[in-house]
């Protein structure tokens, strides 16, 4: 692995506070581009990503979801939509998709976090989602509203590596 992939890894944390400043349209595009090179499933690619930089949007799309207030103050939101009834379970490629996109924006210094709209019907009615979609997550994205030096940050939380894996066996 290379070091800066891995640095990024190492230092990825969530940020849910953002500043004014607007990501550019290039940077915007290769977020998204990082989001539809994921692999998944089978090839199946379930997803639509709805990329939202309208502040009212914003914050129709904050109130859809219990912790999702961070979507308010978001310089972009990423809105993960697939069609209801369609191949598999897209949970896990979305996964994949959102880790992209989020290491891809942490390279360029760009924090960001997940968010869950408890409130689906909302999230729809905010991006003008047609019949037969749903939108059930979100990743905001946006300049850290505090100083977060990226050099020198601890896995602060993570359990040890040696709780974590398991050589050969149990």
């Amino acid at each position: 692995m290379s070091t800066a992939v891995f640095e990024a890894i190492r230092t990825k944390r969530a940020v849910r506070q953002f500043t004014d400043q607007p990501i550019p349209d290039e940077i915007v595009r290769e977020i998204l581009n990082a989001g539809r090179l994921s692999g998944s499933s089978k090839n199946t690619q379930p997803w639509h990503f709805v990329a939202v930089r309208n502040r009212d949007t914003l914050r129709a799309l904050s109130e859809a979801g219990t912790y999702a207030g961070h979507i308010a103050g978001a310089a972009l939101a990423v809105v993960l939509v697939n069609e209801m009834g369609g191949p598999g379970r897209p949970e896990f490629d979305f996964g994949r998709a959102t880790q992209n996109m989020m290491l891809a924006a942490w390279a360029h210094g760009i924090g960001s976090v997940m968010a869950y709209f408890h409130h689906p019907e909302r999230a729809a009615e905010a991006i003008n989602l047609p019949d037969g979609y749903e939108a059930r997550w979100a990743i905001s994205f946006g300049y850290p509203a505090e100083e977060q030096r990226r050099s020198g940050v601890s896995a602060r939380g993570r359990r040890p590596f040696e709780d974590v894996v398991h050589w050969d066996k149990w």
